[in-house]
């Protein structure tokens, strides 16, 4: 794509994505969360209680998802013109909207997954999800190759869309295949434990809307800081054509690559949080120690690693994978917050796993509202560089205090 559609595609379809994550933080982030740590925590006292917590998971997020839906066809032209300043994103918010539902409905069934320590399918689902959405972009690339045409940005979300819908349908009918149907349970467990859990939907949302709209707020920031870029970079003295073509380089080419082994670290994350929750539930100190320990040791090793790596290969991966000098000059300078973001992520797992998602929302604000700084202040004067340094900055001071937290909350107090 990056060589296709060109810089400048790339920077219009980066642009939209602040809209998909939006939607993603109102329709199904904190309902997801929020399922894998209660069906870790009550499915050996209630083994009824995951297809429960499931069936209302996908009534709200369903509901949810299609109304974002519906707005965002409505409103498709407002939202280009007026929020993202780019009217050329407005035949592309449509497409978008419809993958809405399909990445609801799957993430939720994720959650459900996560929550039973059964990571397969979540891990097929995402591999037929890039699958297909490469797939279908290389088709189409040929099919418009050999009619002397290229693809244009939205295919690229055209494949997004489809990619979403392939994985919700591997989600669907292996939940429908499995052992743990949507349909009424044949198991009778709970008679003999004396526990059934009460209310699964109203424990959901008591959990939920409070993270979504922690999440909500995070998002919201991010997308402003997303948007605000490439208006910044007109003031530093580029053309708004050039501003997107430097905005497009950073996010779909040099960010891509710094991003690509959180593949390892992500998983990790997602399957932290119910194995932490569970040790709470258990009030297994020495597990949430030992886990805590590795994670930091493990994240400052991985992330050293990578940054090293990024520092030798990173002019080669800009000249040969994106034929494009400035992609490797970028991949180069963003290597040095390798560590410091794989550790952010696991440790606000721990923390959302250990009841405390008060602490990942203040300082994943406070990070966001020091790369907005850096942004708005520091981009019209020193150009995109002033953004590199404050993304480093950022991620540096919220490992750095989640570290602090959790040394103050858990391991100063069991050690």
């Amino acid at each position: 794509m990056s060589r296709t559609i060109g810089a400048e595609g790339l920077g219009i379809y980066q642009l939209i994505f602040p809209i998909s994550t939006i939607c993603f933080a109102i329709t199904v982030s904190g309902l997801s969360t929020a399922l894998s740590k209660f069906i870790a925590e009550y499915q050996e006292r209630d083994p009824s209680s995951p297809r429960r917590f499931l069936r209302f998971a996908l009534s709200a997020s369903g509901t949810l998802s299609i109304g974002a839906m519906l707005i965002l066809f409505r409103y498709s032209g407002f939202i280009a013109e007026n929020i993202l300043l780019e009217p050329r994103c407005e035949p592309l918010i449509p497409i978008l909207a419809c993958s809405i539902p399909f990445a609801s409905f799957h993430s939720c069934i994720h959650g459900y997954y996560y929550g039973k320590k059964k990571a397969a399918v979540p891990a097929a689902s995402s591999f037929i999800e890039q699958l297909v959405r490469v797939v279908f972009v290389f088709i189409i690339y040929q099919i418009r190759l050999e009619q002397g045409e290229s693809i244009d940005v939205s295919t690229a979300v055209w494949g997004m869309m489809l990619g979403e819908a392939g994985a919700f349908l591997f989600c669907i009918t292996s939940l429908l295949l499995s052992k743990d149907p949507l349909s009424k349970s044949t198991s009778k467990p709970t008679v003999s434990s004396g526990f059934r859990v009460s209310s699964p939907g109203i424990k959901l949302l008591s959990y939920s809307i409070p993270l979504s709209m922690n999440r909500l707020t995070l998002t919201l920031f991010s997308s402003f800081e997303s948007i605000l870029i490439p208006s910044r970079l007109c003031l530093f003295g580029y053309s708004q054509s050039d501003a997107l073509s430097v905005y497009g380089v950073l996010t779909g080419m040099a960010f891509s690559v710094i991003t690509f082994p959180t593949v390892l670290t992500n998983s990790i994350s997602v399957m932290i949080l119910p194995m932490i929750s569970e040790a709470d539930g258990r009030n297994d100190t020495a597990k949430i120690r030992r886990t805590i320990y590795q994670t930091i040791f493990g994240c400052l090793l991985f992330g050293s690693l990578c940054t090293a790596g990024f520092l030798v290969t990173g002019k080669w991966i800009g000249d040969i994978l994106f034929c494009n000098a400035l992609a490797g000059k970028f991949i180069r300078m963003l290597s040095f917050i390798c560590p410091f973001l794989f550790l952010s992520s696991l440790l606000t797992s721990i923390l959302h796993g250990l009841d405390m998602p008060g602490y990942p929302f203040a300082l994943n604000l406070m990070g966001s509202l020091v790369r907005i700084l850096f942004v708005y202040l520091l981009i019209p004067l020193y150009g995109l560089k002033a953004y590199l340094i404050g993304m480093l900055a950022s991620q540096m001071i919220t490992s750095a205090c989640s570290v602090w937290i959790l040394w103050k909350k858990r391991l100063r107090q069991t050690g």
